[in-house]
C-alpha cells in the first residue's frame, strides 16, 4: 500500500486499517502469516550464530488484535510451534518518531500497536526484552551485550 492509494486523507487524521485496502482479509491474513512462517523456515537453514526478524509470526496476531479482527487457532498454534529463541523489542521514540510509506500511523496509534505487540509475545510465552532509548551506539551495544550474555 502506497500513501498515493489514501488520495487526499491527512495521515494524523484517522487510524489507517491496512485490512481496508484488500477485498479478502482473511486471505491477506493468511498470506501475511505463511510469509512470516516462510522467513522463520528460511532462517532455520542459515548457518549463523545469530539471526533477527524485523517481524515475526506473532506480530500477525497483534495487528489483527489491534485493528479489532479476530485471529484463528491457527495463528497461535503456528507461533506456539515456530518459536524465537529471544524477543527483542523497541517500543516508539516520539522524538524519533516519523510517519512515512511504511509507518503510517500516528505517535499514539504506534504505541497502541507497541502495547497489543508486547501483550502478544508475553500471552504466547515470551519475555519481551526492551532496548533502551539512547543513540544507535548504545542501543546496538545493549543488543550485543545481551546476546553475549545468552548465549554464556
Amino acid at each position: 500500500m502506497t500513501l498515493d492509494a489514501l488520495g487526499d486523507i491527512a495521515l494524523d487524521d484517522q487510524l489507517i486499517n491496512p485490512i481496508d485496502f484488500v477485498k479478502d482479509a482473511k486471505s491477506f491474513n493468511d498470506e501475511l502469516i505463511n510469509a512470516r512462517l516462510q522467513h522463520f523456515i528460511n532462517g532455520n537453514k542459515i548457518e549463523k550464530d545469530h539471526l533477527f526478524y524485523d517481524r515475526g509470526l506473532p506480530d500477525v496476531i497483534a495487528y489483527m488484535d489491534y485493528f479489532g479482527q479476530s485471529s484463528e487457532q491457527y495463528y497461535a498454534d503456528l507461533c506456539l510451534e515456530h518459536r524465537y529463541d529471544e524477543v527483542l523489542i523497541l517500543p516508539p521514540w516520539k522524538e524519533i518518531y516519523v510517519q512515512d510509506n511504511e509507518r503510517m500511523e500516528n505517535f499514539e496509534q504506534a504505541c497502541g500497536i507497541h502495547e497489543k505487540l508486547e501483550q502478544t509475545y508475553i500471552n504466547l510465552g515470551y519475555t519481551p526484552i526492551e532496548v533502551p532509548f539512547g543513540t544507535i551506539e548504545n542501543r546496538m551495544q545493549f543488543v550485543v551485550d545481551f546476546i553475549n550474555k545468552t548465549g554464556e
